[in-house]
C-alpha cells in the first residue's frame, strides 16, 4: 500500500504565531502546503496554480460572472485559483484564443512558486501579510474538481468552471484595462475608482 504523505505545515512559523496557527489551519482544513514566515505562503504547483493579474482587471473578471474558484487578493494583484497544471497551460491557450502577447499581466504561478497566504474565514487574527481572500476556499472540499481545469476547448466536464472561459475573460479585462490606462495615461496595475476590494460571493 501505497503512504501519502501529509500537507506540511510551514517549519519556519514561530510556534504560538498567528503564522503557525494559520498553517496548521491550511494542513487540517484544506490540505493545503505552507511554507515561510511574515508572510505565510502557500506553495502552488501541488494542489492547484495561480493565475495572476491586475486587481482591477480581476474585479471586472469577476463582475462578469465568470465561474471560478477561490480568488485571493495581494496590494495590486489578484490571484484566480486553477487545478494544478493550469499555469503550464497558459501560454497555449492565450495562442489558441489568438491572445497571445497581449496580455503581457496575465501570468501564472505554478510548481515550485508560491503566493501569500490570506488569513482563512474565522481566523482571530491575520498574518503580517496584505493578502486577503475575496472568494475563499471550502474547508474540507477536493480540490481537483471544484478548481477550474481544462476540460476541453469551450467545454466543462465534472462540474468544474471551465480553465478557457476563465482564461479568455481575464485576458479580455486585462487587455481593455491596459488600453483603458494607456489612453488616461495610468500606470497598469494600479487600483482606480470603482475598483474596491469588496468580498464578493461564490458565483
Amino acid at each position: 500500500m501505497t503512504t501519502v504523505p501529509q500537507p506540511r505545515s510551514s517549519p519556519d512559523a514561530a510556534p504560538g504565531s498567528a503564522d503557525a496557527a494559520l498553517a496548521r489551519r491550511y494542513a487540517r482544513e484544506l490540505g493545503w502546503t505552507t511554507a515561510g514566515r511574515d508572510p505565510l505562503h502557500l506553495l502552488t504547483g501541488e494542489s492547484f496554480d495561480v493565475l495572476e493579474l491586475p486587481g482591477e482587471a480581476g474585479h471586472a473578471v469577476l463582475r462578469r460572472g465568470v465561474r471560478t474558484g477561490p480568488v485571493l487578493l495581494s496590494g495590486t494583484r489578484m490571484g484566480l485559483l486553477v487545478a494544478a497544471g493550469g499555469a503550464d497551460e497558459l501560454p497555449g491557450l492565450l495562442d489558441w484564443l489568438e491572445w497571445g502577447p497581449l496580455t503581457p499581466d496575465l501570468t501564472a504561478v505554478g510548481a515550485g512558486g508560491r503566493v501569500a497566504a490570506p488569513p482563512l474565514p474565522g481566523s482571530a487574527e491575520g498574518t503580517t501579510g496584505a493578502a486577503v481572500w475575496l472568494r475563499p476556499p471550502e474547508p474540507r472540499r477536493a480540490p481537483g474538481p471544484a478548481l477550474p481545469a481544462l476540460a476541453g476547448f469551450g467545454s466543462s466536464a465534472g462540474g468544474a468552471p471551465d480553465l478557457v472561459r476563465l482564461v479568455d475573460a481575464a485576458a479580455t479585462e486585462c487587455h481593455r484595462i491596459r488600453l483603458s490606462h494607456a489612453r488616461s495615461g495610468v500606470p497598469t496595475g494600479v487600483l482606480t475608482r470603482g475598483s474596491a476590494d469588496q468580498p464578493l460571493a461564490f458565483s
